[in-house]
């Protein structure tokens, strides 16, 4: 333990002065010192479930959990010490040891599930890399998977929440357009002159060549489509205006 330890001179140093310099400079300053035969999170750890197992159930122990926790001692770790000491220490104790324990990792808490880790739950199709190609012709987030380039070019397409490309055509020569597949989240199509049109999971959109057209998500929602390219000679895509509220 690298810190000069004081809490016996600072707490009994007057009424019990020996005491306190061994508490402080032969427990602590010598036996935690012996780091080579036994490092300072080991020693934490035996000094806990010792604590424990006496029922020593006070500033002492969460002191000592504390300085676990600062030597390397991971959460799940003191859980799992814990739980194993509770058999031979006792249940009430170990209660009272992961109270203690709660309260020196409360700040440690996991961070809640984001929007994209819930949304990826909701499919099986990766959400992919940043969509940073073709960014100038959206409007907000987008993530580019590609699913197949073999015989027809599937990809998997994600929209941040209010995100949506420009309104675009598909062009070819024969044949061409796209297909679009729900696949998780909510979304929107809609054609020139025409209302918008809601996309959920298992919904599929036809879009021919020569339709002026976008899609993206909801506000409030992810949202991911397949995109699959129907073949065509000659094919190409015309990128248009960003889409007005």
């Amino acid at each position: 333990m690298a810190e000069k330890v004081t809490a016996g001179r600072d707490q009994l140093g007057q009424f019990a002065p020996k005491f306190a310099q061994l508490n402080d400079d032969v427990l602590f300053g010598e036996v935690w010192a012996r780091e080579e035969e036994l490092s300072t999170r080991d020693r934490c750890i035996v000094t806990v479930t010792a604590l424990m197992a006496s029922g020593v159930l006070d500033s002492s122990l969460q002191f000592h959990i504390l300085t676990a926790k600062n030597h390397g001692v991971t959460a799940q770790e003191m859980a799992e010490i814990l739980t194993h000491a509770a058999f031979y220490a006792g249940w009430p104790k170990a209660w009272a040891a992961f109270r203690m324990s709660l309260e020196v990792w409360k700040d440690d808490a996991p961070a809640a599930e984001t929007g994209r880790e819930a949304h990826q739950k909701e499919m099986i199709f990766p959400i992919g890399a940043p969509n940073d190609a073709y960014a100038q012709y959206f409007s907000g987030q987008s993530y580019l998977a590609p699913i197949s380039s073999s015989q027809v070019s599937i990809a998997n397409v994600t929209f941040e929440p209010g995100c949506r490309n420009n309104w675009h055509i598909h062009h070819a020569d024969q044949g061409g357009g796209q297909i679009l597949i729900g696949v998780a989240g909510r979304g929107f199509y809609q054609e020139w002159g025409k209302e918008p049109v809601e996309i959920l999971p298992g919904d599929v959109i036809n879009i021919p060549t020569g339709v002026k057209h976008w899609h993206g998500a909801a506000p409030d929602s992810w949202f991911s489509h397949l995109a699959v390219e129907v073949p065509g000679v000659n094919t190409s895509n015309e990128w248009l205006e960003p889409v007005k509220d």
